[in-house]
């Protein structure tokens, strides 16, 4: 960092004089960077308006459901017949409806299995490995089974059979004559399917050592696809990456299953009274007024369901009622413990059932944390959107990593080891994984978005509000997603393998990062670094509100975050949502000025210590011991005024003629002079491409610091490189972009001026076989509920 001189007659000259005679920069991206989105998003209209509400004639379309299904668990098979009533509350006639048959995704001739690729290498695979390629479905599916829907009838109101054509994932039924705006239509499908082994989203875990099954249950029934005024029909096919676009509707389902399995489903039960023993019944009521989770079946009763004493324990038929939903959704298993409590979520009065189904294997975690967490998660998402509107939350344990989510109940992993103990990554993961499912009631289960399109809108938005939830449940919670270093390994991976946020969730490479952190890592840059908190606080609740119970597309969501911030975003979501450009700002160099001020005491002062400096060579310091034996050291005679005179001494001319310049300046000038301020040009490259606010910390010599903040506009007229001034009245002794890690930028290494070299640590070690640690509390010797750590 070189110091130069500054004339105070340069501070004069206006700066926008100086613009003008800048050359006009022939990087200037302004197009590119800082034009609005225009005609990238849908033109406004009266669906869907300019300012991201929806539009005075919105519309969308409703279809209700009455359902009986059985579930055979020794063929582990759903049958099941369903009632539809479907409205049209468009202003289109429609002359056929489009169902969704999302289990055809395992046949053995879909399109699922068609569209997977593979290979095969000189090592070879397993029989297992070369079935699932060539059926193309997954090793977890039985190659001998036939899955996907069998379709046994669909008929309309009256019992007359209804044409249909199944087009892999998808079913058209042509209706027998238009179905008018305002109409709607009655009509009914029989159907079944054999139940997959737990996927992911669905299926059946089996435990070989007591032969039980639990049973997920999901995307299990023909459901109506939407209909609506940004793509008619949305007929996307399911290819499993991405998830689901639906629309509300009133169910009524009645599940029959063994009479020795408990059920949890979407909604509320209405029939307690039939299903459940006395005992049960009566714990339920002692949940209702409980501050912590009751027992509503114990560990002991799970496990004595578990042996299977009656060996044809007959049928019990579950009746389940859920209002104003996208889907449905329902677990059944007898090994399952129960907990619920009743709480008090919101401060209006309004309670909400908090439950956890779960088998042994997921002792003692779930029985601590489980109904708690998801108390925690409706409190902490609630505050920032909308009070959580329906009467149950539900959380039950799959297998043992991930999660999914419905309305009302998710299924979720995190599953200790069999002694019991767990290391803090499951038992942090399980309560992380609970809060995004649980989350996914607000984003997309009640603010509708399209997931089959846009995976950002629920998993990206709910990812956020999840990371915000860990940190509400502990401060040093270790959140996975959401920090902005988080996410720069995988915005400086290649750009052939990154795909923008804005793209189709079944054709996005890395779902995870690009779905899930990325977005996520926006929102928390927007409300940290480029809103502030109240600003998107603020808006994010007025988008929420807006679309609760609605169908919200991206640009809604752009557009309202703008109309109720009053920040202009349009070069933040080009950049992060449309781009796959990364953020590199580069701190090249740091010249620093100070003024000429004329001050004899200041100035003579500093051109003595440059002298010197200048003055203290090798030679110099060599010859320093020889001193006293110069001729002139020997010989005072031949020494004269000049071996005497010291040019750097203030003298009274030098002082009359410092007072005399005073006098010729105003008394901001003289401020300015006096106070001896230092100028520094900061020259700033955008390596990376992606804009992005400057931020810059100060280290002064005197051992403070300042942090000061300049907007992404400043590079509005080069977005290659900038330089920017900064005064000061301490002298910087080092220089740092991005100090606090919240631009995402990907590479520390360049944003220190001067350079901070930092080491690379290795480890020596003999060639072992590296074998996998016991978990903490393994080692210490805690086990199941009951036992204490040996000290």
């Amino acid at each position: 960092m070189k110091k130069l001189l500054l004339p105070l007659v340069m501070l004069l000259i206006p700066m926008a004089t100086i613009a003008q005679q800048m050359p006009a920069n022939p990087n200037y991206k302004a197009n590119d960077r800082f034009e609005q989105l225009g005609t990238v998003l849908p033109t406004p209209n009266s669906f869907r308006s300019a300012s991201g509400a929806p539009g005075r004639e919105y519309w969308q379309m409703r279809a209700d459901y009455d359902i009986k299904a059985e579930l055979d668990d020794e063929k582990r098979r759903i049958t099941g017949s369903e009632t539809i009533t479907f409205f049209n509350n468009s202003p289109d006639e429609l002359k056929y409806v489009w169902m969704q048959l999302d289990q055809n995704l395992f046949k053995k001739d879909g399109i699922g299995a068609t569209s997977r690729t593979g290979t095969l290498n000189e090592k070879g695979m397993s029989i297992a490995q070369l079935q699932s390629m060539n059926n193309g479905r997954g090793s977890s599916l039985d190659p001998k089974t036939e899955y996907g829907y069998e379709i046994g009838a669909v008929k309309d109101k009256a019992g007359k059979a209804l044409p249909y054509k199944i087009v892999n994932t998808m079913m058209r039924i042509d209706l027998p004559v238009g179905l008018k705006p305002g109409a709607n239509v009655v009509f009914s499908v029989d159907w079944g399917y054999n139940i997959t082994e737990y996927y992911g989203r669905s299926g059946y875990e089996f435990f070989a050592k007591d032969g039980n099954t639990n049973y997920f249950i999901a995307h299990w029934f023909p459901r109506l696809a939407p209909y609506d005024d940004v793509n008619g029909w949305n007929h996307k096919q399911f290819l499993g990456q991405g998830e689901f676009a639906l629309i509300f509707g009133n169910y009524k389902v009645a599940i029959t299953v063994p009479s020795d399995h408990v059920v949890v489903a979407s909604g509320e039960c209405q029939n307690y009274a039939q299903v459940l023993t006395a005992s049960q019944k009566q714990r339920l009521k002692q949940a209702e007024t409980s501050k912590t989770p009751v027992m509503i079946v114990t560990q002991a009763e799970a496990e004595k369901a578990e042996k299977r004493e009656n060996k044809k324990p007959g049928k019990k038929t579950w009746i389940y009622k859920a209002d104003n939903v996208r889907d449905f959704a329902f677990a059944s298993s007898r090994k399952f413990i129960w907990d619920a409590m009743l709480s008090d979520v919101y401060k209006n009065g309004k309670k909400i059932w908090c439950m956890s189904v779960y088998p042994k294997e997921g002792n003692p975690l779930w029985e601590q944390y489980s109904t708690r967490t998801i108390e925690h998660t409706l409190k902490s998402y609630g505050n920032r959107t909308f009070e959580y509107p329906y009467p149950v939350a539900i959380s039950c344990h799959s297998t043992s990593g991930g999660g999914m989510e419905y309305p009302m109940i998710s299924f979720n992993g995190g599953r200790p080891e069999e002694d019991g103990t767990y290391s803090e990554a499951t038992k942090y993961g399980m309560i992380g994984v609970i809060i995004h499912e649980v989350g996914h009631n607000f984003f997309p289960m009640i603010v509708n978005s399209d997931e089959r399109q846009w995976a950002w809108m629920d998993e990206g938005i709910n990812t956020f509000c999840q990371y915000l939830a860990e940190k509400e449940w502990d401060y040093n919670f270790p959140t996975r997603r959401g920090e902005p270093s988080q996410i720069t390994d995988y915005m400086s991976s290649d750009k052939s393998v990154l795909s923008p946020i804005m793209s189709s969730a079944e054709n996005v490479i890395g779902l995870g990062p690009n779905a899930y952190a990325k977005p996520a890592t926006a929102l928390n840059i927007l409300r940290e670094t480029v809103m502030g908190r109240e600003l998107f606080d603020h808006a994010f609740k007025e988008y929420a509100t807006r679309w609760r119970f609605k169908n919200p597309t991206p640009s809604d969501f752009f557009r309202t975050m703008e109309d109720a911030s009053g920040i202009d975003l349009d070069w933040f979501w080009k950049g992060w949502f449309y781009g796959v450009e990364p953020v590199d700002q580069d701190l090249v160099s740091v010249d620093w000025f100070s003024i000429d001020t004329q001050n004899p005491e200041i100035e003579k002062e500093l051109a003595r210590k440059e002298a010197a400096r200048k003055a203290s060579t090798i030679s110099k310091e060599r010859d320093l011991a020889n001193k006293s034996n110069t001729v002139v050291a020997q010989d005072s005679t031949m020494a004269d005024f000049y071996n005497r005179y010291d040019p750097f001494k203030v003298t009274a001319a030098d002082r009359q003629k410092y007072e005399q310049y005073l006098a010729g300046l105003s008394q901001s000038e003289r401020d300015l002079i006096q106070n001896n301020t230092n100028f520094y040009t900061l020259s700033v490259k955008n390596k990376g491409g992606l804009v992005m606010p400057v931020i810059v910390k100060m280290d002064f010599e005197d051992g403070t610091d300042s942090t000061v903040t300049f907007p992404a506009e400043i590079w509005r007229f080069n977005d290659g490189q900038i330089n920017k001034i900064i005064s000061t009245s301490k002298k910087v002794s080092q220089w740092t972009l991005d100090p606090y890690f919240q631009i995402a930028d990907i590479d520390a290494a360049n944003n220190s001026f001067p350079r901070v070299a930092k080491p690379t640590r290795f480890q020596i070690y003999k060639q072992q076989q590296m074998r996998r640690p016991p978990n903490p509390m393994q080692a210490e010797g805690a086990g199941k509920i009951g036992t204490t750590p040996k000290n």
